[in-house]
């Protein structure tokens, strides 16, 4: 099988903004508009390389944090009035001066549309090559009724007969651009200097990964949407169905620190959300163990407040867990095990969901089918009880 051919992605990103003051570098459930739109660049198989084009130092500084090549923008096209256009023009020139390279398709992604995923940019190039297109867009379906005002104050129709009400299904199919993803001959773009020339070919994303964030309302709608979104990628992380959750206890229920007293006793801090969330899936008949290496009592305690069983300084966890599961007769494939640090690798790697804190070692991350967005200690036990809840005590 051939390996799959790879286009450059131009993301314009332009510090000013009249609708949302500084619209690229708004966080949005906990990213930035720019930092989403590389994200998903870089996700993308199509992608060879991520460029952005900005005049912006923050912006530029973010870029980079997040992997992408920055291209600093002139004053001259960073206006209000200035082009997504005339951005795209000066990145493809400067890679033609300063590499010699001149790329013969490019995709263009804009920051305004965070939910675009990887695979609608897939999905838009390889639209690009089975229509033979010069150009492919994003759109979605489109049902509304469009009317335009007259000088007198009338309404006229515009896409619909007013005398003539046709139900959705009687109307011809319209399709609305989205502004999410554009894939473009690179040849034939620099002839026009316009984005639409040439054979023109769809690609259709659903309505709800459509929005397109122009004005402060989008913002809210869209942060709904997107934490909509990532709570159901991550349930879908979790096995079907649950028969047991394993949780490790330090930099799971703590946040890994530890106070010493005089008399050299040690303390910890938990969230008492944590508490709740697991008494809810103890009531629905979910079996529930904590399995720490930790010798310290505290980790016993808090158990025994929890009405949790617990075992305490474990040295091999994985055999522990293995006999564990044996004794009840559950598949390791229906298991749920929550860590934090490399002692955590081998039972995440043994059970259908390994999942870590958001905080976890990065040498453990690769372990792990499912991170979390809350850190040890902080509520990150909480976090997965609500996602597995939403799974287990409402199937």
């Amino acid at each position: 099988m051939s390996p799959r051919l790879t286009l450059p992605v131009i993301i314009p990103a332009r510090g000013g903004s009249k609708g949302i003051p500084r619209k690229n570098a708004r966080h949005l459930a906990g990213k930035p508009l720019v930092g989403r739109a590389i994200d998903t660049a870089l996700e993308s198989a199509s992608i060879g390389r991520v460029l952005v084009s900005t005049d912006d130092p923050e912006i530029k500084e973010i870029s980079k944090n997040y992997g992408a090549e920055v291209v600093g923008r002139p004053s001259e096209i960073s206006g209000d009035e200035a082009s997504s256009e005339s951005a795209l023009l000066h990145v493809l020139n400067y890679l033609r001066e300063s590499e010699g390279y001149s790329p013969d398709q490019f995709a263009f992604v804009q920051c305004t549309s965070p939910l675009l995923t990887a695979s609608d940019v897939d999905g838009a190039v390889d639209t690009f090559f089975e229509e033979n297109a010069d150009v492919v867009l994003s759109v979605t379906d489109f049902h509304g009724f469009l009317w335009s005002e007259n000088q007198d104050g009338s309404l006229s129709g515009i896409n619909h007969d007013p005398n003539e009400r046709q139900r959705r299904q009687e109307r011809e199919k319209q399709l609305e651009e989205t502004g999410g993803v554009y894939v473009m001959d690179r040849e034939g773009f620099e002839e026009a200097e316009h984005r639409f020339f040439g054979k023109v070919a769809p690609y259709e994303v659903p309505q709800e990964r459509s929005i397109e964030v122009d004005r402060p309302a989008d913002l809210t709608i869209a942060e709904e949407l997107l934490r909509n979104q990532e709570a159901w990628n991550r349930r879908e992380k979790l096995p079907h169905p649950i028969e047991a959750l394993v949780l490790d206890f330090d930099g799971v229920f703590t946040d890994n620190k530890v106070h010493v007293r005089q008399d050299r006793t040690e303390m910890v801090t938990c969230h008492r959300g944590d508490g709740w969330g697991l008494s809810e899936l103890q009531e629905a008949g979910l079996p529930i163990w904590v399995l720490s290496t930790e010798k310290n009592q505290v980790v016993q305690a808090r158990c025994d407040k929890l009405d949790l069983p617990c075992m305490h300084g474990a040295e091999d966890k994985r055999a522990l867990l293995t006999k564990w599961l044996s004794d009840r007769h559950i598949d390791p494939e229906h298991v749920v095990y929550l860590g934090n640090d490399i002692n955590d690798r081998e039972c995440l790697r043994l059970v259908g969901c390994g999942a870590v804190v958001a905080d976890a070692h990065p040498d453990v991350l690769s372990s792990a089918n499912l991170v979390l967005s809350t850190n040890g200690g902080q509520g990150a036990v909480r976090e997965l009880t609500d996602l597995i809840q939403k799974q287990y005590v409402n199937s």
